[in-house]
């Protein structure tokens, strides 16, 4: 498995930007799909973004769509999730996701958590009003 650990999370305002990063470690990163998931008090954990091995792929959730880009960078071992726009109905704790999937299954299908191998210890947003 691999390692994950998040980092980026804290206090804005609504409109303000924030760039979250997943910095892995073991096993090779770029044989690893990537995605990012959310959790806000008292809801389910949701998937927000998933990127492919090479970063040629992206998928979304409805609810970012416009807003956040995933991005994946393999010679640093990292994901990234850059966040524009940011609306308090984002607030949450993000987690990064690692999973090995065959590459020819489209990323669009990896929006269920428990597709995901490893999970980093997920980091706070918080966005004001």
């Amino acid at each position: 498995q691999v390692q994950l650990v998040e980092s980026g999370g804290g206090l804005v305002q609504a409109g303000d930007s924030l760039r979250l990063s997943c910095a892995a470690s073991g096993r090779t990163f770029s044989s690893y799909a990537m995605g990012w998931f959310r959790q806000a008090p008292g809801k389910e954990r949701e998937f927000v973004a998933a990127i492919s091995y090479s970063g040629g792929s992206t998928y979304y959730a409805d609810s970012v769509k416009g807003r956040f880009t995933i991005s994946r960078d393999n010679a640093k071992n990292t994901v990234y999730l850059q966040m524009n726009s940011l609306k308090p109905e984002d607030t949450a704790v993000y987690y990064c996701a690692a999973a090995i999937i065959s590459p020819l299954r489209p990323v669009s299908t990896m929006v269920v958590a428990d597709e995901y191998d490893s999970w980093g210890q997920g980091t706070q947003v918080t966005v004001s009003s």
